[in-house]
C-alpha cells in the first residue's frame, strides 16, 4: 500500500474533513484559516456565527447599519476590519470596547456624524484608520485619538469637516500619513495654527493638491501654503472692524478720562486760588486794624 493510502494518511484526512465541517461560517459569507469574507453579500445586519478565533473580519458593500458591541466582544483576536461601504450611523461610542487588538478598521463610505473620545478609545493598538467618504462627518473632537498612540495611517479625506484642532493630530507621536483632502475647510484665524502644523510636520498628505479652502468665499479653492501667507497677513498684521471699534472705545475712554482729570484740575486750581485769595485779604484786614 503507498503511503497515501495508508491508514494513517486516510485517518488524517477524515479528522480534518470533520474538523473543516465543524467550522461555522457565516451565511452568505466565506471563510478560510482565521478570515471571514461578507463582501457585497447584501446583508442587513451584522453576521451570526463568525468564528471566535477570527482575525480579519471583512463586510465590505454591505447594509449593515449598526455593529452590536457585545458580539464584536466575542472576536478577542480580531486585528482587521473593513467595514467600508455600509450604512453605519452616527453612534459608535463604545462599540469596539471588546476588540481591542485591532490593528487596521476601515469606516469609509458609511455614515458617521462625529467622532468622539468614546469612539476609538479603547483601540490601544490601532494602527490605520480610515473614516474618509462620510459626507455627514462635521466633527472630531480634540481628544477623539488620545489613547491611539500606535496610530500611524489616518484618513479624514471627503467629509463634511470644517475645522480641525492641531493638538487632535499634532500629539500622535507615531502618525505618518494624514489624509486630509476635498474637506470644506474654513480657512479663518482660528484655523491658521492648524495649516501652519501642516507646513512644518514630517507627516506625509497625501493628495496635497486637493487640500484646498472652501470658505471664505476670497480664499476658495486656495491650497494650505498660499493660505497660509493669507492669513499671515489678515489675521496678525491687519485689524478687523471689531477691533477698530474696540480701539475707538479705549481712545474715548481716555479721552473722557483726560478731560475728566483736567477738568477735576481745574475746580482744585480754582478752590485752591480762591482760598489763598480769601487768607491773604484776612491777613491784610488784620494788619490794618493793628
Amino acid at each position: 500500500m503507498s503511503p497515501s493510502g495508508s491508514p494513517w494518511s486516510l485517518s488524517l484526512v477524515f479528522l480534518l474533513e470533520v474538523a473543516s465541517q465543524g467550522i461555522s461560517c457565516p451565511s452568505r459569507c466565506s471563510c478560510q484559516y482565521l478570515e471571514v469574507n461578507c463582501t457585497g453579500q447584501q446583508l442587513q445586519e451584522f453576521p451570526v456565527d463568525i468564528p471566535l478565533d477570527t482575525r480579519q473580519l471583512i463586510l465590505a458593500a454591505n447594509n449593515v447599519s449598526y455593529l452590536p458591541a457585545v458580539e464584536l466582544s466575542f472576536l478577542a483576536d480580531l486585528v482587521y476590519l473593513d467595514c467600508r461601504k455600509n450604512l453605519l450611523g452616527d453612534d459608535l461610542d463604545f462599540t469596539f470596547i471588546g476588540v481591542a487588538r485591532l490593528v487596521y478598521l476601515d469606516l469609509s463610505f458609511n455614515n458617521l456624524t462625529q467622532v468622539t473620545f468614546s469612539t476609538f478609545s479603547h483601540l490601544l493598538s490601532l494602527v490605520v484608520l480610515k473614516i474618509s467618504d462620510n459626507p455627514n462627518l462635521v466633527a472630531i473632537e480634540t481628544d477623539a485619538f488620545a489613547n491611539n498612540t500606535w496610530l500611524r495611517h489616518l484618513d479624514v479625506s471627503r467629509t463634511g469637516l470644517t475645522f480641525l484642532d492641531t493638538s487632535t493630530v499634532r500629539d500622535l507621536p507615531n502618525l505618518r500619513l494624514l489624509g486630509l483632502s476635498d474637506n470644506l475647510w474654513h480657512c479663518n484665524c482660528s484655523f491658521l495654527d492648524f495649516i501652519t502644523w501642516m507646513m512644518e510636520s514630517d507627516v506625509h498628505f497625501p493628495d496635497a493638491d486637493n487640500i484646498t479652502c472652501y470658505t471664505p468665499a476670497e480664499l476658495r479653492a486656495l491650497r494650505m501654503p498660499a493660505a497660509e501667507a493669507q492669513l499671515h497677513f489678515s489675521c496678525l498684521t491687519q485689524l478687523h472692524k471689531q477691533d477698530y471699534v474696540f480701539l475707538g472705545l479705549v481712545g474715548f475712554c481716555i479721552f473722557l478720562a483726560g478731560t475728566m482729570a483736567a477738568w477735576l484740575a481745574g475746580v482744585c486750581a480754582v478752590i485752591y486760588e480762591a482760598h489763598t485769595s480769601k487768607g491773604e485779604e484776612e491777613e491784610e484786614e488784620e494788619e490794618e486794624e493793628d
